[in-house]
């Protein structure tokens, strides 16, 4: 756990998500929303340019395949939050909520789906991914300890996007080299990252392998509630050492994070920023 931040270890391996969204909904967890629209422009930007195999997206800090949901299926989040904390799934067990999704996701499963690659330490979690068929593949490694498997660098080298919506506060550079050495085209990186972090060591491990790091300045995106006063000034102290500005922010009660996209400067230059999110 960060210094500071509350811990919430114990819903992020669970054999199903139902406590992930029972626990996180009160405090408005939200970033998997901001991130679906994103992630699905980029996803349908670099589709356009990919041969015939599908599109593959690697998702760093996958838990139980929620980006994959809304990237491939036509759900939002709060939906999401609806149905794991609805009385008609409390009494399921597992292996009951295994199968209703499976029905559930197939039956909203949009058109050109990308093939999701998911990494995460919680193994529970990355099994619920797969099992259900949100996860077309999932590695539970550790990779700012340990090298990445053999598999797990096929399927990297394969993959055209890389998101992460909730892990670059507990990851270093180590995890995003080991991903992007390799291939002769680089995936692009899209990261949503809480303004209490600097992420120049992580831009800088990707600018080593010719991906240059843009900051969105146009907005920041909400985050989740702070669960009580005591994180609510970790935060604030945080933000206002990295030289970021807390007010209207953090100074309003919730974490916020701000979008980094790292991409070839040949890309950039073929397709600012702006352009590639549809923002004016």
């Amino acid at each position: 756990m960060t210094s500071g931040m509350t811990s919430f270890d114990k819903i992020y391996d669970q054999p199903d998500p139902r406590a992930y969204f029972t626990v996180l909904g009160p405090l408005e967890y939200q970033t998997p929303h901001h991130a679906q629209a994103v992630f699905r422009r980029m996803a349908e930007t670099r589709r356009g340019t990919a041969a015939s195999e599908p599109l593959t997206v690697v998702d760093i800090c996958c838990s139980y395949g929620i980006n994959a949901a809304l990237l491939n299926h036509d759900v939002t989040l709060d939906e999401l939050y609806r149905r794991y904390t609805s009385p008609e799934i409390a009494p399921l067990t597992t292996a009951e909520l295994v199968e209703d999704d499976r029905a559930y996701f197939a039956a909203r499963r949009r058109p050109g789906a990308a093939r999701v690659v998911g990494i995460d330490v919680a193994a529970q979690a990355v099994s619920y991914g797969r099992a259900v068929g949100l996860l077309d593949e999932g590695f539970a490694e550790n990779l700012e300890t340990a090298e990445p498997s053999r598999e797990l660098l096929r399927e990297a080298r394969r993959a055209r996007l890389i998101t992460i919506t909730g892990g670059t506060t507990f990851l270093s550079a180590r995890t995003l080299k080991a991903l992007t050495a390799g291939p002769d085209e680089p995936a692009w990186v899209a990261s949503f990252v809480l303004r209490t972090a600097s992420y120049a060591p992580i831009a800088d491990a990707l600018a080593a392998h010719g991906l240059s790091t843009e900051k969105y300045t146009a907005r920041t995106f909400p985050q989740r509630h702070f669960s009580g006063p005591e994180e609510q000034r970790y935060a604030i102290a945080a933000v206002e050492a990295t030289g970021e500005d807390p007010r209207g922010r953090e100074s309003e009660g919730y974490f916020h994070t701000t979008l980094y996209v790292s991409r070839p400067a040949e890309d950039i230059a073929a397709l600012p920023l702006a352009a590639l999110l549809g923002a004016d």
